[in-house]
């Protein structure tokens, strides 16, 4: 089993910057993909940006591309989302996932329990 741990949520204001952070741990062979979600309160969960294990790949929603930029420490296995240019849509709760397959949304297994960024204006 893999368990991650999610940190760095706060409340910030339009304009700010926040680094969340994504700890793995236990069986953490074989994860080939990690990426980072999020959930507004009465909206569908948002796929933010994925990363392939060893960062030759990534990949950005629309909505974040050019503000957010997904990163990973491989000797941490951990996993980062910088978050820049914060917008008060960019208010959910973020959480972090992995898998041992592919990038694809339905493909990831392991769920953290998630961070909550709030954004005001």
């Amino acid at each position: 089993q893999v368990q991650l741990a999610e940190s760095g949520g706060d409340s910030v204001q339009a304009g700010g910057s926040l680094r969340l952070s994504c700890a793995a741990s236990g069986y953490t062979s074989g994860i080939t993909c990690m990426g980072w979600t999020r959930q507004a309160p009465g909206k569908q969960r948002e796929w933010v940006a994925t990363i392939v294990r060893g960062g030759a790949s990534t990949w950005y929603s629309d909505s974040v591309k050019g503000r957010f930029t997904i990163s990973q420490d491989n000797d941490k296995n951990t996993v980062y989302l910088q978050m820049n240019s914060l917008k008060p849509e960019d208010t959910a709760m973020y959480s972090c996932a992995a898998t041992r397959a592919s990038c694809a949304a339905a493909d990831f297994r392991y769920w953290g329990q998630g961070t909550q960024v709030t954004v005001s204006s």
